[in-house]
């Protein structure tokens, strides 16, 4: 069940900031006649959440075109690194509205490179966090003082102390926080989890994870930034290394400064569902054990492939695979059954399981079909959303220990309470880093 969190009243997005109109429109100057921006259904602008995209690269890009096509929503300013790409993203926004509007032309949407100049604006409700992971508990900390309502993107967090923090900071703050585990708001893993809890497939022993492997990447030769791109900003806490024209892309993925890899950063979709369908897992202790093949050469030092086993004193065993060893999407295991998902597609054996109806007395768990939207109806209610702040933590922090015991190459106790494993300093002393200075959380 959602529960009521320790929120700011409910605010009526008819605005706090839309009376300080003069302010917030210096900033978005627009061109447009008042009486066409209710039109084709869209709510009046002071019932718009306006919107803020911190990144734009491929999930900052895929955000920016889902809001777009939101009615609910109003985009008022895109930052990244590279002016080019924001100043691209801009012009495709302001287009965008202009269109929409069917007459005059729309500057409404500001181009950034530094996110603080974003979260100084007071008219921007909700910042939506798709820069790498390094960045990710940093911004989203800053955007909650800044007093916006945040959707970030997985994995949460790179180390599993900053992911504290941003637990912390979510009711320090009083804000809504969404992580970007959208397969919550997919029916098929809903189901799938709603039969393992139910008792449909017997007494549940395992659960089996796989997700997509990494990559090695080759050495690259140190350039000097292209003159558009802020590279101090886009290095940020991570340590200082030069610049290459490969790391600053996609690639950023499989270099451990900013990413702990795949098994972190797609695992943790996947393990999310493990654990929304099996919460044993998540209760007292964990034994972690696993192996994992790493790059040997080149600027990738994450994990290639792997195989994890996480085992509780009671409840089932989780074993986490690269889908090069194993069906890629979560199955659990019973006794009497068993269920399979992944995106597009759900199997069960027995088969008759997929036409289950829950009794209204069985556990339901709660309903997203679309998660930008289950944001926005938090927002404006004050709860949890669909993939609170918690969650996306333990998930990500299965997926962080998982590496680190693959990385000491033995065998390791976590205790889920103390968030520590269990008489082990040196593998405790990877659960968190230092940032490089000036930027602390």
């Amino acid at each position: 069940m959602q529960t009521n969190v320790n929120h700011p009243p409910a605010v009526s997005l008819n605005r706090r900031r839309f009376l300080q109109g003069a302010a917030a429109f210096a900033l978005a100057p627009v061109i447009l006649p008042a009486s066409s921006w209710g039109a084709a259904g869209r709510p009046a602008p002071s019932n718009r959440i306006h919107c803020a995209v911190l990144g734009l690269g491929d999930r900052g890009s895929q955000h920016l075109s889902a809001l777009l096509g939101l009615p609910e929503a109003q985009v008022l300013a895109v930052c990244d690194p590279y002016r080019q790409k924001a100043e691209q993203w801009q012009k495709r926004v302001n287009d965008h509205y202009a269109q929409a509007a069917g007459a005059g032309a729309y500057q409404g949407c500001a181009a950034f490179q530094d996110f603080r100049d974003v979260l100084a604006r007071p008219d921007i409700d909700a910042v939506f966090i798709t820069a790498p992971e390094n960045w990710h508990v940093l911004l989203s900390l800053a955007a909650m003082r800044a007093g916006k309502d945040v959707y970030c993107e997985k994995a949460l967090s790179l180390t599993v102390a900053e992911g504290r923090a941003a637990c912390q900071g979510v009711r320090r703050y009083g804000r809504v926080f969404q992580i970007g585990t959208q397969q919550r708001s997919e029916r098929g893993f809903r189901f799938a989890c709603e039969l393992a809890r139910n008792g449909y497939l017997g007494s549940v022993h395992t659960v089996n994870v796989s997700v997509p492997g990494g990559r090695s990447l080759p050495l690259v030769q140190p350039a000097a930034p292209p003159p558009d791109f802020n590279y101090e900003v886009w290095l940020g806490p991570a340590p200082w290394t030069p610049y290459n024209d490969l790391k600053c892309t996609y690639n950023w993925y499989f270099i451990a400064d900013y990413c702990a890899g795949w098994i972190q950063s797609w695992g943790v979709h996947h393990i999310d569902i493990a654990l929304w369908g099996a919460p044993e897992l998540h209760t007292s202790t964990l034994d972690v054990e696993g192996t994992a093949t790493f790059p040997t050469e080149g600027l990738a030092n994450t994990s290639i492939s792997w195989q994890v086993n996480c085992t509780p004193p009671k409840g089932p065993r989780l074993v986490f695979t690269d889908d090069s060893r194993g069906e890629h999407g979560v199955r659990f295991i019973g006794d009497k059954g068993w269920v399979h998902v992944v995106r597009g597609g759900i199997r069960a054996e027995p088969e008759s399981l997929l036409g289950v109806k829950l009794k209204p007395s069985e556990l339901h768990l709660p309903v997203s079909d679309h998660h930008l939207l289950n944001f926005f109806s938090a927002m404006r209610t004050r709860r949890d959303p669909i993939a609170p702040v918690e969650g996306g933590h333990a998930a990500t922090t299965l997926t962080l220990i998982a590496d680190i015991a693959t990385r000491l190459q033995r065998k390791l106790t976590w205790n889920w309470s103390a968030e520590q494993f269990v008489n082990d300093p040196a593998a405790n002393a990877l659960l968190g880093r230092s940032m490089r200075s000036p930027w602390t959380l």
